[in-house]
């Protein structure tokens, strides 16, 4: 393929969050993208374009969509075996499916076949960045991001550390945690497109010595991000209030062994307490909405609008497989209709800006992803905004831009995505 190559059909850009103002004055759109040795050159309309760049292959997309790549914020690459199973909780749920199908990721072959079963589920559905918990065993770390690598995509993740409440073959140590973190650090972190991440699964499985031990090593690494999980379900934070009993509240369990900081992305965050929407907002920390997941698992409903007036940094993520489809789509549905309960209709805008751009601000990625801005890689999806009959013939109807949109949002499956491009590549 050709290093300098134009995409036309309605080129989507924000020039900032449609969170402030009003939405659709966040937005922009145009007729065409030029890329040039993988990232975007010029945006503009293709009379221009051809003429900065006569010699550029031109690769038309009728009135597709052309939008960045969607990031997920938040995923188990493990799970995606036992995504949509039925009837459990969260304790339950990992107990039952989670801890059983993470115990064969031991197996370097086990790993290496679904993290290239995930990458192609995730391609598929136009989702060309993704953040994910790995298990316990250096050998899924290694086998996400060799795939990761293979495919030039931009991928986060880390090992999963447990040290207690979970079974034998899925605990390690604070020590081995803190060895093998940095090990698979030193081997990982931005080697061409991949950010390590350090990843504590949550407060129930970590022993203090554990959680101390990774603070130590996100202190002497600042520059990686830090996830974790954050009061997801009511049952959950009963239960660490046990554990922890010395604790103000479930954030402090994190606090106080240094794992809160402005680059920890938080998942879930559904049901915080006062003191600590306080405290993740001082310090700047990315709390992660993970709608079907919340919805499939019964664990609450999170509320963008208040956390969004707030001033937080949020993203979007699938968490599959606790979340029950690969599709941003879905996630993007899903946080509309989790925002109906709570009082506030998400605006398309809204809700496309965070699979997107709100999500690579939460990841410290703005720079880099989820927009379409002179100088970003260009790693793009085609959204047809009419790929089944029902869809076809709401957006039909559609008398502006978030109109024909929202039908794709609601409706839309791995069906919308015409084409997808990493680095400037077609797949």
């Amino acid at each position: 393929m050709s290093a300098e190559f134009i995409i036309t059909g309605q080129v989507l850009s924000f020039a900032h969050s449609p969170f402030e103002g009003v939405p659709e004055d966040a937005a922009h759109l145009n007729e065409a993208v030029l890329i040039r040795d993988g990232c975007v050159a010029a945006v503009g309309t293709a009379d221009d374009l051809r003429r900065q760049a006569p010699n550029a292959e031109v690769q038309a997309q009728g009135n597709a969509l052309i939008t960045a790549g969607f990031v997920d914020a938040h995923a188990h690459y493990p799970q995606t075996g036992i995504i949509a199973s039925w009837g459990k909780r969260l304790i339950d749920w990992l107990n039952t499916y989670t801890f059983p199908e993470e115990m064969q990721f031991r197996d370097l072959d086990y790993a290496k076949e679904v993290a290239s079963r995930y990458f192609d589920l995730t391609l598929q559905n136009g989702t060309t960045t993704t953040v994910s918990y790995c298990t316990i065993h250096p050998e899924s770390v290694d086998a996400y991001f060799a795939e990761a690598s293979t495919r030039r995509l931009r991928a986060l993740g880390g090992k999963t550390c447990m040290d207690r409440n979970a079974p034998e073959g899925l605990r390690d140590t604070a020590q081995s945690a803190y060895d093998d973190s940095k090990r698979l650090l030193q081997k990982w972190n931005d080697q061409g497109r991949l950010s390590y991440v350090i990843t504590p699964r949550f407060s129930p499985t970590s022993t203090p010595e554990q959680l101390e031990a990774l603070g130590r090593l996100w202190a002497e690494h600042p520059e990686c991000l830090m996830q974790t999980h954050l009061s997801e379900q009511v049952d959950e934070i009963e239960w660490v209030k046990s554990l922890f009993p010395q604790a103000r509240d479930y954030l402090d369990t994190y606090e106080v062994y240094g794992l809160l900081g402005e680059r920890g992305l938080y998942g879930h965050a559904i049901h915080l307490e006062t003191r600590e929407i306080d405290r993740l907002r001082e310090v700047g920390a990315s709390l992660i909405h993970c709608p079907t997941s919340n919805t499939f698992i019964g664990s609450g409903l999170f509320n963008m609008a208040q956390r969004k007036a707030e001033g937080f940094a949020v993203g979007l993520a699938t968490d599959t497989g606790g979340g029950s489809s690969f599709s941003v789509l879905r996630s993007m549905a899903a946080a509309y209709e989790i925002g109906q309960l709570t009082g506030t209709a998400l605006h398309p805008a809204q809700l496309y800006w965070l699979a997107t751009a709100g999500s690579a601000q939460a990841l410290h990625l703005a720079d880099k992803i989820g927009n379409i801005q002179v100088g970003m890689e260009a790693d793009l999806i085609a959204l047809d905004l009419s790929s089944t009959p029902a869809i076809a013939q709401r957006s039909a109807r559609a008398e502006d831009i978030w109109e024909a949109v929202f039908p794709t949002i609601m409706m839309g499956d791995d069906r919308a995505i015409k084409q997808v491009w990493i680095s400037g590549r077609a797949l």
